[in-house]
């Protein structure tokens, strides 16, 4: 911001910022309402990327429930099989210390718990004391799904291509944020090019309605010829209040964009980088670094994980088993003395016996989603490399452009100067003059057109290709710096 500012103060003239190309495109990429939307979705990926990696460490939790105290009277069953209600006047307390990992290679969960309850009768008579302690030292405890998905298997090939879309998708939305501001600057260069031609053409016109006159008063031309220059003098005066309504509507446009107050006289760009590009290494560029190319392998992934998805869905066996150690006494420190064993093991089964052939329906879907998925990656990845294609034989064709329009620029200019002189000799009418003034406006827009053109092309394979042509690099940023 600092660089950003002191260029501010640099070409600041009174209420007006000149600004180059290269000037706006690092403020809009500074401070610009699309380049903090960009930075946003960059930190949202980014947090959701570190979820995923702390779902795979292990989680270490403790819970506990503060005083209960319980006064009530609860049914009771009597050895002859009646029931009836006894008061239960009792204060207890638990707690436990749990930690938990999931295993990758298995896709279950195994934990380790320790606990300590303590119950305090407060009526009753009470063989050993009033106080009671249930201490479970330690507990080790597995749950394993059988035959269905392994999920973790799964996220750990489809969410690193994720958050690599996502870093990729920056870069790319950072040099569309640049593509944006481009597009403003040559908007507002082109406005004041217009603004500009729109008053020479009026001076012009002034000029040659008061030398018609004088040719008229002489009899050397018709009057009109002299109509005829003062409707181009009118319409001179109609597109000069146009161009400057125009400008100041695009002034306003890359104000607003680069969130500044200053009015902004855009330079014209003088230096271009002279490069000239090779299908293959841009495609290869592009294919290395583009989040499209990680968006299709990761469709394809979820793909594949919907379809086993649906075939582990089913039927459904899972196998839970614990061991450890527990004891009881009056006293807390009895209660760790004397431990007995505790396991606990068990499989539940869940078959479906008649679902009309709902889940292999499931199945169908998915597989047939994932065919879809494999033609649209097919086509998207033809349609993809066919515009890459296009827009670098255009790139490479337009600095040839370029030459061409400002030699036709200067071409002219020349002549609608010389025509002008002609015309006040008398040696041509006001049709070829006008006709002349035409060729000149449409020569000077074309060139800044095309100049555009060249830039807008050269930051969309950027954007594209995320490679730095000028350097011979990579387009990169140091993402936890940024994001912090």
């Amino acid at each position: 911001m600092m660089l950003c500012l002191l260029s501010m103060m640099v070409h600041a003239e009174g209420d007006t910022l000149r600004l180059s190309l290269d000037e706006c495109i690092l403020m809009a990429r500074r401070q610009s309402v699309d380049a903090a939307v960009a930075l946003g979705e960059l930190k949202s990926a980014y947090w959701e990327w570190r979820s995923y990696k702390a779902e795979l460490l292990p989680e270490v939790s403790l819970s506990a429930n503060v005083p209960t105290y319980n006064k009530r009277y609860s049914t009771y069953q009597r050895e002859d099989g009646t029931h009836s209600y006894v008061r239960n006047d009792y204060m207890e307390l638990d707690g436990s210390l749990h930690v938990s990992q999931r295993i990758g290679l298995t896709g279950g969960t195994l934990s380790v718990e320790s606990s300590l309850d303590w119950l305090r009768q407060m009526s009753g008579d009470v063989s050993g004391g009033r106080n009671q302690f249930m201490s479970m030292p330690i507990a080790l405890t597995l749950s394993q799904p059988l035959f269905g998905v392994n999920t973790m298997k799964w996220n750990r090939r489809i969410e690193p291509l994720r958050y690599r879309e996502a870093k990729a998708s920056f870069l790319a939305e950072t040099e569309q944020v640049a593509m944006r501001a481009i597009n403003l600057f040559f908007n507002l260069l082109l406005a004041n090019e217009n603004l500009h031609i729109a008053e020479q053409n009026l001076q012009n016109a002034e000029k040659l309605y008061e030398v018609a006159k004088a040719k008229r008063e002489m009899g050397s031309i018709s009057q009109n010829d002299v109509l005829q220059m003062r409707l181009q003098m009118l319409n001179a005066q109609s597109a000069l209040t146009s161009m400057e309504s125009n400008r100041k509507a695009r002034m306003f446009e890359l104000k607003a964009f680069l969130d500044v107050e200053e009015d902004i006289e855009p330079i014209v760009p003088d230096n271009i980088p002279e490069v000239v590009l090779v299908y293959e290494d841009v495609l290869n560029h592009a294919l290395e670094n583009n989040a499209f190319a990680n968006t299709m392998r990761r469709r394809q992934l979820e793909a594949d994980y919907s379809v086993a998805y649906a075939k582990g869905n089913q039927r459904s066996v899972t196998l839970y088993a614990q061991v450890g150690y527990t004891g009881t006494a009056s006293r807390m420190n009895d209660a760790y003395r004397d431990l007995l064993s505790k396991e606990v093991v068990q499989v539940g089964v869940s078959l479906p016996l008649l679902d009309w052939g709902k889940r292999r329906g499931q199945v169908k879907v998915a597989e047939s989603n994932r065919e879809i998925v494999r033609n649209q990656v097919r086509q998207q990845s033809q349609e993809f490399r066919q515009n890459l294609f296009v827009l670098t034989e255009q790139f490479n064709h337009q600095q040839q452009q370029l030459r061409i329009a400002e030699e036709a620029d200067t071409i002219a200019r020349r002549r609608y100067h010389t025509n002008v002189e002609t015309f006040k000799i008398g040696s041509i009418s006001t049709l070829e003059l006008s006709d002349a003034q035409t060729s000149k406006d449409e020569a000077r827009q074309n060139r800044i057109s095309q100049l555009f053109n060249y830039w807008y092309y050269y930051y969309q394979l950027r954007s594209i290709t995320l490679w730095d042509f000028e350097n011979n690099r990579n387009i990169d940023v140091d993402f936890e710096k940024l994001i912090k």
